[in-house]
């Protein structure tokens, strides 16, 4: 008996939204979500071969190459990759010093590729050598393919809640590869489609429109209008360029921290606000710190992020794809005082969620795929070269499971999410929580933010000064010596950067772990839900 994959899906197609990520892509400019693991232990690597390949059949999207329609007529496809080879997709390194250091520049330059569009669009690389006794996995698949709500559900797919690894059976993957399609009837049947799911879009535009004009209406009262008209001139201007938005060059670096969890939520009750607020106001202060150490002026400045927020509803959490929207969150950069600061993003989130942003943003860029897929391809290769800037950069916030995972009986250590970098915006930060950990991930272009890793020890420096100023209670001697020892090192700073320094984060950082969660148990997210998971 042989494992097959299910086969209800052949021939399915990437949805609009999906195939915007593709048109932007271009060589030297990949656009995939990632995370970089490190387990407890050493991983062989043909059990991992084996250990994967037994769970495809679970994903078989996995299986499938995107084969586009003739004349770029109609969306793109899903089909099975009649030369899928699973050596293809899992790759094994071996570091030389076996540096967490080592590890992020290994990231960045798998980080810094595009992948082979002629099979599927995701890959696993097994790092062996990490110094302590660990391993570490690079983990990557295209944006089109998922974004990272749905990539939190594929890890767990992969990857057990119980430490005890189970037996393998020692079966190979076969794959019963459906006959390529006739190409004037697959060139019909994508012109339909595509048409059927125009009128869809168009019927559920008209929907939501509806919908939210109920809302509106009903809420009509509870809008604060004197603190909107304040905060539209901020929300409506035209995004200021900061030292790190020029146009994407590449190659690619990776920088990460973590912040425990519970402290995060010790701030967000002592202040009265989210642990999305509290994760927009670090970013944010260590942002203006990044630009003031490189002589930049903040003052009457705007950090303005590009937050994803998840659109799924609670039936479908592992359902892959793109369901999400982009909502603009605009912050002054010269607020000094911690909690100031986290009061203003607050009040910016509680206004944008009560102005139902993310269902008009969603609503706005849905009708961008609208446009035929010629025009979008043409579209999306000058977009992604032009000088625009529509937000400083991306802030994206994923709820990971709060309990351990394991591949093949190792435990993740920790988890440090990527999100791509691109046109303008050459510096990003994605954030995942997973077992009581908040690990940032930064990733940047080389010439745009050469000294990436700065970020790695400013994040924790703002991070115990608003601790203190929400009054935290630390271990008190302890949380001296680390911020002395953080200040330290950040003053090093202040003279001009040059692209070969680099200023490692003060915090001992522990090995890394998965990125993403869905179908496998998991308790309800609540605290840590993304900014508009909460907007209705």
């Amino acid at each position: 008996m042989h494992h097959h994959p299910q086969t209800g899906d052949d021939g399915d197609r990437l949805s609009w939204g999906d195939t915007v990520f593709l048109h932007l892509e271009r060589e030297g400019m990949p656009l995939n979500v990632a995370c970089v693991c490190v387990f407890e232990g050493p991983i062989p690597f043909k059990d991992c071969v084996q250990f994967v390949e037994s769970k495809l059949p679970l994903i078989p999207r996995y299986l499938k190459r995107l084969v586009f329609p003739p004349l770029n007529i109609g969306l793109p496809s899903w089909e099975y990759d009649p030369t899928f080879d699973i050596r293809r997709h899992l790759l094994e390194v071996t570091l030389k010093h076996g540096s967490d250091a080592e590890l992020k520049t290994l990231a960045g330059k798998i980080l810094s590729t595009v992948m082979d569009r002629q099979h599927p669009l995701w890959d696993m690389t097994l790092v062996h050598g990490l110094k302590s006794n660990r391993s570490g996995l690079i983990f990557r698949l295209h944006h089109c393919l998922a974004d990272g709500i749905a990539g939190v559900g594929i890890m767990n797919v992969l990857m057990d809640a119980s430490p005890v690894a189970r037996r393998l059976l020692r079966r190979k993957l076969r794959l019963r590869v459906p006959a390529p399609p006739n190409v004037l009837t697959s060139m019909t049947s994508g012109c339909v489609d595509s048409y059927s799911d125009f009128v869809k879009r168009i019927l559920a535009a008209m929907a939501d429109i509806s919908s939210m004009a109920e809302r509106f209406a009903a809420n009509g009262g509870s809008m604060a209008t004197d603190e909107f008209t304040r905060l539209l001139p901020e929300i409506s201007l035209s995004t200021e360029r900061l030292r790190f938005n020029v146009l994407y060059r590449g190659p690619q670096r990776f920088a990460w921290a973590e912040i425990p969890l519970a402290e995060i939520k010790a701030i967000k009750h002592a202040c009265g606000t989210s642990v999305n607020d509290v994760i927009l106001a670090l970013v944010t202060a260590t942002i203006r710190r990044y630009l003031e150490l490189h002589g930049d002026s903040v003052k009457g400045r705007q950090l303005r992020m590009m937050v994803p927020v998840n659109l799924r509803g609670g039936e479908s959490p592992g359902e892959l794809g793109n369901r999400i929207s982009l909502v603009p969150v605009t912050v002054p950069l010269d607020i000094r005082d911690p909690r100031k600061l986290l009061a203003a993003v607050h009040k910016r989130t509680e206004l944008l969620k009560r102005a139902h942003t993310a269902e008009l943003v969603s609503l706005a860029g849905g009708l961008v795929g609208m446009f035929p897929s010629t025009a979008q391809a043409l579209a999306g290769h000058i977009i992604s070269r032009l000088p625009f800037t529509p937000f400083n950069m991306v802030c994206t916030n994923v709820p990971g499971p709060q309990y351990p995972l394991y591949l093949l009986g190792h435990k993740i250590l920790h988890c440090y999410p990527y999100v791509p970098v691109g046109g303008e915006m050459a510096l990003n930060c994605a954030i995942l929580t997973y077992n009581g950990t908040a690990y940032f991930g930064f990733s940047g272009d080389v010439h745009a933010a050469p000294d990436l890793r700065r970020l790695e020890t400013l994040l924790p420096l703002n991070f115990t000064e608003l601790r203190e100023a929400a009054g935290g209670k630390p271990p008190r001697k302890q949380a001296k010596k680390k911020a002395k020892r953080v200040r330290a090192k950040a003053k090093v700073a202040s003279t001009p950067v040059h692209a070969s320094a680099s200023v490692h984060a003060s915090i001992p950082l522990r090995p890394l772990a998965s990125v993403e969660s869905a179908p496998a148990p998991r308790p309800p997210v609540t605290e840590e839900k993304v900014l508009t998971q909460v907007i209705a």
